[in-house]
């Protein structure tokens, strides 16, 4: 059994008891990162051997893994924060467990792109996830014009260096549209920044904005 275990994005008491008892039963985890996944469980107790599965060796691990399940043997996967497979390592491993008729189940919990949607104000009857903008800026705006034509909202996540670049390429395709930036979601310093481009860009041009992003747009709705 394959477990996907989505852990907070911030809070640490957003973790469900589910999850806890999912990590009881496993032989072992597989972490973008050890040392954060740690600290995840020493907040909780628990204790498991920790293997590192992340973009850089999840092709190399992927036998090994796939071998372990055939024989028996739970094991949990989990990201730094948020979901697995979302923007994530874990999508890989879950297509090849798939073909393989291994058994899978994914543990509920938090998604940044999900808590940014329903606490917008933007519709969610029909949404898009885009996962992190290019960060070549011509790719990044040839996106952007892409989804603006979408009807619905679209989920972006972007990084604290590059949002003073991707609000000035709104502000010269979209300098009508209205935007929502939330920032640190789940944490003490928790916001959501809403207007158009231009308006964002007049306090962030000197002092950009710090923390973990995600950036919302209403598109042709």
């Amino acid at each position: 059994m394959l477990f996907l275990i989505s852990t907070p994005i911030g809070n640490l008491e957003d973790f469900s008891f589910r999850a806890v008892k999912a990590i009881e039963s496993c032989d072992y985890l597989l972490c973008e990162d050890t040392r954060h996944s740690q600290k995840l469980l020493a907040h909780y107790e628990l204790r498991k051997p920790l293997k590192s599965y992340h973009q850089f060796n999840e092709a190399a691990r992927q036998n090994g893994i796939l071998e372990d399940l055939k024989s028996g043997k739970t094991i949990g996967l989990l990201s730094d924060a948020g979901t697995p497979g979302i923007a994530d390592p874990g999508m890989r491993l879950v297509k090849k467990c798939r073909e393989e008729g291994l058994e899978i189940s994914a543990i509920p919990g938090a998604c940044a792109a999900i808590v940014a949607l329903v606490a917008s104000g933007f519709t969610t009857e029909r949404f898009q996830f885009v996962g992190f903008l290019p960060f070549k800026k011509g790719k990044r705006e040839k996106l952007l014009v892409e989804t603006l034509s979408y009807p619905g909202t679209t989920i972006a996540y972007e990084s604290p260096h590059r949002i003073v670049s991707t609000l000035e390429i709104l502000a010269q395709i979209a300098p009508q549209v209205e935007v929502i930036v939330a920032r640190e979601l789940t944490k003490k310093f928790e916001t959501y920044h809403r207007g158009t481009a231009p308006f964002l860009l007049e306090g962030w041009r000197k002092t950009p904005p710090k923390g973990e992003m995600v950036l919302l747009l209403p598109g042709s709705q």
